[in-house]
């Protein structure tokens, strides 16, 4: 599209990383949509950045209800969206040292009986993940169900749809001005455009967004994640082995391509930014790691950050403002915004178009109401 100038859309999505993508590929299908990228490519931040795993246990209620509705995408996704398997095998290995058994038992008792969560002893903890040192985990639970998601491959079938249902993808278009006059124009570094409705899918800058258009922000919390690739000992093939998370969160180590994925599973709060890995969190990383596990880490081969964002409650933003201007919020998807991309676009775009919630999600109690602004508390 280049730098065209003054076009007229029905909608525009502002942010091109998962969440713009997806509800914006859901949109085209029936209105004339244009998605703006303040990057010079799509999904720069934070959906370039995710070691993202399909996992119906991980996350709130609602994105768990948003999970579980996805799977049917991710396990036959529409034809031509894309030519590789979106999940592949990979299973989630919960681990908990003694003082921790507590919270583990918790975590077992809330899980849905599906079948595919189960409470693990450590001799079985042992079995599935011999490096695990035998003195530090007590106990476990496996969730065998668990996969690892292409998200290259799910981004890229939703741009590459969005495009060929007629949609339009400018990059390069930072949010100068956003006013609302009848219809809202959008002042962008790549040209001005107008459109009937704005949906913010701007991630960690949901808020700048708002505020440009005069709208009172919803309190966006952004939250480093660090990353970081090592090697994983000689001689081990660990392929077929499960992703491992402690109960608390303090850590996760995923194998990845013959060597080991780790994070600290890192949560601080920062400024929306380029954000950048600290030596901190990457010294503390490794010392977990290494505590946990009989692994050696000698190199990092590659370590970076990402940025997680969530409001007060932990649960996304999915909604209109309640000014009637045409402004919805897409937001808030905190570390889960990919496994849940399918429900939550499909849960959005209804929202947005006035049309009905998909059965599939009433069921699990999502209303339009579910995700709302109005359920936040916000300063006047």
């Amino acid at each position: 599209m280049g730098s065209r100038v003054d076009a007229r859309f029905d909608i525009a999505v502002i942010g091109a990383g998962i969440a713009g993508a997806s509800i914006a590929y859901e949109l085209a299908k029936t209105t004339r949509v244009l998605v703006l990228e303040r990057e010079s490519q799509p999904g720069y931040h934070t959906t370039g950045r995710s070691a993202a795993l399909f996992s119906e246990t991980y996350g709130p209620p609602s994105i768990q209800a948003l999970t579980r509705f996805s799977r049917s995408f991710y396990e036959n996704p529409p034809e031509g969206f894309t030519d590789t398997d979106l999940l592949t095998p990979r299973g989630v290995l919960f681990v908990a040292r003694q003082d921790q058994q507590a919270r583990l038992d918790e975590a077992c008792r809330n899980q849905s009986p599906s079948g595919s969560v189960r409470p693990v002893d450590r001799a079985e903890a042992l079995a599935l993940w011999p490096l695990l040192r035998e003195d530090y985990v007590a106990a476990a639970m496996m969730e065998s169900e668990a996969r690892d998601i292409d998200v290259n491959a799910l981004h890229q079938g939703y741009l590459r749809g969005f495009r060929s249902r007629g949609g339009d993808l400018v990059c390069n278009a930072g949010l100068k001005g956003l006013s609302h006059n009848g219809q809202w124009t959008l002042e962008t570094e790549a040209g001005t455009f107008f459109a009937d409705i704005v949906v913010n899918a701007a991630g960690a800058w949901v808020d700048e967004v708002a505020s440009l258009a005069g709208v009172e922000p919803i309190g966006i919390i952004p939250k480093r994640r660090t990353a970081m690739v090592v090697d994983a000992p000689a001689g081990t093939d660990a392929h077929e082995w499960p992703m491992v998370v402690d109960i608390d969160e303090e850590f996760y180590l995923k194998p990845d391509a013959g060597r080991f994925l780790i994070s600290p599973a890192d949560a601080t709060p920062i400024e929306p930014c380029d954000v950048q890995p600290e030596e901190l969190d990457i010294a503390i990383c490794v010392d977990r790691i290494q505590h946990a596990f009989d692994i050696e880490v000698r190199r990092i081969h590659n370590s970076w950050a990402g940025l997680r964002s969530f409001v007060a409650d932990g649960e996304p933003v999915c909604g209109f403002e309640p000014d009637g201007r045409g402004f919805f919020w897409l937001a808030g998807q905190g570390g889960y915004g990919i496994q849940s991309a399918p429900g939550l676009s499909r849960f959005a775009a209804a929202l947005v178009m006035g049309e009905d919630i998909p059965e599939g999600l009433t069921s699990h109690g999502m209303s339009p109401h579910t995700l709302s602004p109005g359920r936040l508390e916000r300063a006047a």
